[in-house]
């Protein structure tokens, strides 16, 4: 039913949100209507993004400077694993380019099929409308991360994902800016986590593209991925 509250007990949403004033309380509010504990990670912000996070009903962490969504997502990690009750943590990003219903399509995926891992895509929907500069990044993106990891995956840097605890405890990012995400799937490869893809719906809001990774970020990804490549065998 619409508004009906649903707190789904055993899930932690992590929100990790940098600057994120004019959004982050939208974010929070419908979050809050389907689940009961939703952490915001402020990475450092200098705006009212903890403040207003919190008066949405949203636990926040801070960081007292900017470290990158990757240690973002790492804090809101080791948050949700000091809840003993805590099955699934869901990543959700704070610039509203997510879908609630997509979060609890994806959850009711891992509890069903009982994986580790449940990624969201947005190249499982054939009419995703993705800018045509966007799909070219990311689809480099995913080809070097299937090759690094061999994980068939169609879609690298999506921010909707659920772990189970398991999961959640396998994974200990150090790459702190948008590489993140490739690292996340290669720790799911080198731990052999299972792990699935679900279809979700990206909204391409003018703000959000302009924030949203640049060719440049790109070739900060495969720069900090080759770096991280070259410590683990050295």
């Amino acid at each position: 039913m619409p508004g009906q509250q649903v707190s789904h007990a055993d899930v932690t949403v992590v929100v990790p949100a940098f600057n994120e004033e004019a959004r982050v309380a939208t974010v929070v509010s419908g979050l809050r209507v389907a689940f009961g504990r939703v952490v915001v990670v402020d990475d450092g912000s200098s705006d009212r993004t903890t403040e207003l996070a919190r008066a949405a009903g949203a636990s926040v962490v801070r960081h007292p400077a900017n470290l990158g969504q990757g240690a973002a997502l790492q804090t809101g990690f080791a948050f949700a694993l000091t809840d003993p009750d805590m099955r699934y943590v869901v990543t959700f990003d704070s610039d509203g380019q997510h879908r609630v219903e997509d979060a609890l399509a994806l959850l009711a995926t891992a509890r069903e099929s009982g994986v580790d891992v449940v990624l969201g895509s947005r190249f499982l929907t054939p009419d995703t409308a993705v800018p045509a500069v966007r799909r070219a990044v990311l689809r480099a993106g995913i080809a070097f991360t299937r090759a690094t990891t061999r994980l068939d995956v169609t879609d690298t840097h999506n921010g909707l994902r659920v772990l189970n605890r398991h999961a959640v405890r396998q994974i200990d990012l150090t790459l702190s800016d948008m590489a993140h995400a490739s690292q996340l799937l290669g720790l799911i490869a080198k731990h052999e986590l299972t792990w699935t893809e679900a279809p979700v719906v990206i909204d391409y809001a003018d703000e959000s593209r302009r924030r949203g990774q640049s060719n440049v970020n790109a070739l900060n990804i495969v720069f900090d991925l080759a770096l991280e490549r070259l410590r683990s065998a050295g």
